[in-house]
């Protein structure tokens, strides 16, 4: 029998991916086991392998196809002995806009109404335009002030003549509908305000692009218009960055699937994850000569090591983890998970993107292991030769700019992880000790904590944690 081969979910997350090369063709016995793809996702580059044996007869998606959606199907198996001309195997997908359109109209036929959730594609009738009130007259000129506003947020759906819009030769329209109408040669005297008192809105200008730069349809006009200024109230929607600038000036570079990735889920971390920031500053000479120390003594060859003062920061928030269990947790509707070991996540930074690869049971690895962990997990993951269990869960993360000379900054969560420590440049700087002004080597961190996991206390002793093991870093021994 005929068997569609699937795009795989590599990952847990994985919503689509690219098809970046297939090593099969049509007509290629496989088995088992054999590789048939690489298949790119968000953070890394994989094999795909067989798990039915037959005969590829069909590729449905050629290689370099990108947003590739999980369990489409990408090719066509078949036995030996199958008709090589006989159909293929209907999709396991549904078309969930065919289906929905049947239940409206099965609902619509029945009730005459459009169910709840199911969204009319139908245009609304055309609103009937209401008589204008004469100057002066007493319904109008007695109207209380809110009420009088409602009438113009009614007057969204009413349409108002070109010659209405002007006064004293002024064509009112927002800022947005004039610069787009500017940039796209739309003549304003010719749209027809859909907005309060006829104002022109940007939907009027679209409508009227659509339209060949003429005055839209009242109909569709006031549709377009009613769902342009609903976004006034409570978010509105962001006005797309193109309408700024000319095309001449400006370089187009499509989204990859790591920076939709990364959009996605700093997005919906940032809106959903009640932030808080806790800063505190680290003295850090005695973690240098340690380091100088360690390294001049590292082997050669077999063992080799080269500490950096990120593998410390690991190290102590793996230790301050432990001492304080309540940051090494994640938030679930249910539950709060406290975690048994510190996976820390170290951010790097690529040239297409950011990753976080995690550096697991660090509270039970010492600085060598912790140093050649992180170089050998940076390098694979400039490469996409990471594992998705490399880089996906962990209960910690650290993001480090020091080397960039940023002083201090706070980073945004990365669930499913509870806080993430932000890491600043150690610097030479003034202080008081005894009442004299010395110099020390200082290093400001700031922790951005999830308040639905972390209160502020114990945010604050997870702090005094970690400076304790980095001032003093024979104390990581105990």
């Amino acid at each position: 029998m005929a068997i569609n081969i699937l795009m795989p979910a590599l990952s847990p997350t994985m919503e689509e991916g690219k098809l970046s090369k297939w090593l099969v063709k049509e007509g290629d016995e496989v088995h088992s086991g054999d590789i048939l793809a690489e298949i790119e996702t968000d953070k890394a580059t994989m094999e795909f392998e067989a798990v039915d044996e037959g005969r590829i007869a069909k590729i449905l998606v050629p290689e370099g196809s990108e947003a590739v959606k999980v369990n489409q199907p990408i090719a066509v198996l078949r036995g030996e002995d199958e008709d090589p001309n006989s159909a293929p195997p209907p999709s396991n997908t549904v078309d969930i806009s065919s289906a929905m359109a049947s239940i409206k109209d099965a609902v619509s036929k029945e009730t005459g109404k459009v169910p709840q959730g199911v969204r009319s594609t139908a245009k609304p009738p055309a609103p009937q335009q209401a008589p204008r009130t004469p100057p002066g007259d007493s319904k109008t000129d007695t109207l209380a002030p809110a009420e009088r506003g409602r009438g113009q947020g009614e007057g969204n759906a009413k349409q108002t003549a070109p010659s209405e819009q002007k006064s004293n030769g002024r064509i009112f329209a927002s800022p947005l509908a004039k610069r787009m109408a500017a940039q796209t040669g739309v003549d304003l005297a010719t749209v027809r305000g859909s907005g309060p008192r006829g104002r022109i809105v940007k939907s009027d200008i679209e409508a009227a692009q659509k339209s060949g730069g003429k005055a839209a349809p009242a109909g569709e006009a006031a549709t377009v218009a009613a769902k342009s200024e609903a976004g006034v109230v409570g978010v509105a929607p962001l006005a797309d960055a193109k309408l700024f600038f000319r095309p001449e000036d400006y370089e187009e570079i499509p989204h990859d699937s790591m920076r939709k990735s990364i959009a996605r889920r700093l997005s919906s971390a940032k809106t959903l994850i009640p932030h808080y920031y806790l800063t505190i500053d680290c003295t850090i000479d005695r973690l240098l000569e340690a380091r100088s120390r360690l390294n001049e003594r590292a082997p050669k060859g077999d063992g080799a090591y080269k500490l950096s003062v990120n593998d410390f920061i690991v190290k102590a928030c793996a230790l301050a983890l432990m001492r304080v269990p309540e940051v090494n947790s994640s938030w679930t509707e249910t539950a709060i998970l406290r975690h048994k070991h510190a996976d820390v996540g170290v951010a790097v930074a690529l040239d297409f993107g950011l990753i976080t690869p995690i550096v697991f049971h660090a509270e039970e690895k010492g600085l060598a292991q912790i140093s050649n962990d992180v170089k050998s997990l940076a390098e694979r993951a400039r490469t996409k030769k990471l594992k998705p269990q490399e880089f996906e869960g962990g209960t910690f993360a650290i993001s480090n700019l020091g080397m960039f000379g940023i002083r201090d900054f706070t980073a945004v969560i990365n669930p499913p992880h509870a806080a993430i420590l932000a890491v600043g440049a150690g610097e030479q700087r003034p202080i008081v000790r005894d009442g004299k002004i010395e110099s020390a080597t200082l290093m400001t961190v700031t922790m951005s904590c999830d308040h639905r996991v972390v209160d502020g206390a114990t945010g604050a002793r997870f702090l005094q944690a970690f400076k304790g093991f980095i001032e003093e870093p024979a104390s990581m021994l105990l």
